[in-house]
């Protein structure tokens, strides 16, 4: 049973190594963001992890600005921008808390990612970490 309704999608926070799977090699984190696309989910953002996710995908897959900003461009249509006012700093990887911030500003039930650092922390205030298959197999 799912969580979501038609009203009230489940908001999710899709960490920036699942958007990057998602765009260049598919697989579940690819069901997950045509999800977001298709508003069975609410993806949500921040703009520190949407210049993360550009960057990487200029400087690791040699993205051209023109494919970037389409991809951008995508995000910003059917993802929540969120601007954090709180800050975190509990794990080693300062972006990684960038994405527990996103979440908690959000509100989200979930953090969807493929980072080890945050897949071990399991839960922070009560928004759960997955993996794209355990989102998956949840039925969230």
């Amino acid at each position: 049973m799912s969580i979501a309704t038609a009203d009230s999608p489940l908001k999710v926070v899709l960490d920036t190594n699942i958007l990057v799977s998602a765009t260049i090699f598919g697989g579940n984190s690819k069901k997950i963001l045509q999800k977001a696309i298709d508003g069975e989910i609410k993806a949500v953002t921040s703009k520190f992890l949407i210049a993360e996710f550009s960057d990487v995908l200029i400087k690791k897959f040699d993205s051209s600005k023109e494919q970037n900003d389409i991809i951008i461009s995508l995000l910003s249509k059917h993802f929540l921008i969120v601007d954090p006012t709180m800050s975190v700093d509990i794990l080693a990887d300062k972006a990684d808390n960038r994405v527990l911030e996103a979440a908690f500003e959000a509100k989200v039930k979930f953090i969807v990612t493929g980072d080890k650092e945050l897949l071990d922390l399991k839960e922070f205030k009560d928004i759960k970490i997955v993996s794209p298959t355990d989102f998956l197999k949840s039925g969230y």
